[in-house]
């Protein structure tokens, strides 16, 4: 099997030493992984900015979904009303999980390409004073927008509801300060910018919120309370974790430290999506998104011309030993690619150069 680069959003590509750790067997009852277990909920308070005196990390089983879900079911009583903050289809993921689990909600829906409007909002929470939690995701990979999460954040404060942020693409990669912007439930994944394997997600929860939900969960194997119970008495998981994964992504923690933290990787994606959005305008592949709207995570861009075949143009690039995304809107024809992962200057100069040669071929 060729060993290609993934330019996508997750899984990604990353380190030999990374891989390395899970050639290795760990038994979930030993001392030893239950200490890599712990380790790492505190490491990741630490990337949070948070405290465990007012937070606490909680790993769950799964992709970033489970935990998402986890969420959902733990957090919010039958009595609560979640409202639903979506430009893309992780938002929309969020109502699909709502509905399955019989929740109250409302949906605040903005374009794919826009921000969801202050004022709007606003208009929503005054007239309806059932809300009591709020939902949005941070980075919406369907396009690679960054929403505001700041302005969310003020509105969540405001207004005295409990925030919930899917940070699944952009915990690790941007920083976020969890205290600072009273998140209340924070969720990410193994497999996107701490640069793991899939596996398991993870939740840093307010820990007066999450004391509250005893009881609230629909589902056993998803819920958050009873999962932190276990886990906070000695490290270890309600059932069979994903222990190769959880000890790659253990050592995956210890190299964004050594890169020099948050700042460090935030700086060289930043540096990564600038390149391929510049070089790729210069040959007439535009963005979807603009520049002020941008994440450093993942980029949409629009199909050159009527004749552009995605297929042809993906098997080529992967020939070159690079694998991209395929777009997700249905009103344009667009491709994606993912700035993350073990992914450097040189790694996105090649890639440009590469696709400079395929459109050079097609006027041809």
């Amino acid at each position: 099997m060729n060993n290609y680069k993934l330019l996508t959003p997750g899984p990604l590509t990353t380190t030999n030493t990374v891989k390395e750790q899970m050639l290795f067997d760990r038994c979930t009852w030993d001392q030893d992984y239950k200490n890599i277990t712990q380790q790492i909920r505190s490491r990741l308070l630490d990337l949070a900015r948070a405290t465990n005196d007012e937070y606490t990390t909680v790993l769950m089983q799964g992709s970033g979904t489970f935990a998402v879900e986890s969420v959902l079911t733990t957090a919010i009583s039958a009595d609560d009303k979640l409202l639903i903050i979506t430009n893309g289809a992780y938002g929309e993921r969020i109502v699909q999980m709502a509905q399955y689990i019989g929740l109250h909600y409302r949906v605040y829906s903005a374009l794919y390409n826009e921000f969801p409007q202050e004022a709007e909002l606003r208009g929503i929470l005054k007239e309806d004073p059932a809300i009591t939690h709020i939902a949005m995701v941070h980075c919406e990979t369907t396009t690679g927008i960054l929403n505001p999460l700041e302005m969310i954040s003020q509105l969540a404060k405001a207004y005295d509801k409990t925030l919930i942020i899917d940070a699944m693409s952009s915990f690790g990669g941007i920083e976020i300060d969890v205290p600072g912007l009273e998140i209340d439930y924070l969720i990410s994944s193994a497999n996107k910018c701490i640069q793991g394997v899939p596996g398991f997600g993870f939740v840093i929860a307010k820990l007066d919120k999450l004391l509250t939900c005893k009881g609230n969960a629909r589902s056993l194997s998803l819920d958050l309370y009873d999962q932190w119970k276990a886990m906070d008495a000695d490290g270890k998981w309600r059932y069979t974790s994903p222990t190769h994964v959880v000890a790659a992504f253990s050592k995956a923690i210890e190299e964004l430290i050594e890169e020099g933290g948050i700042p460090a990787r935030a700086a060289r994606y930043q540096n990564n999506n600038r390149i391929l959005r510049e070089r790729l305008a210069r040959i007439g592949i535009e963005a979807y998104i603009t520049n002020d709207k941008q994440s450093p995570i993942i980029t949409t861009f629009l199909f050159p011309n009527e004749t552009f075949s995605f297929e042809d143009f993906y098997e080529y690039v992967k020939e070159k030993g690079y694998v991209l995304y395929p777009g997700k809107l249905t009103e344009h024809d667009t491709f994606r690619i993912g700035n993350i992962g073990e992914i450097y200057e040189e790694d996105i100069q090649n890639l440009c150069n590469i696709i400079e040669a395929y459109m050079g071929g097609m006027t041809q």
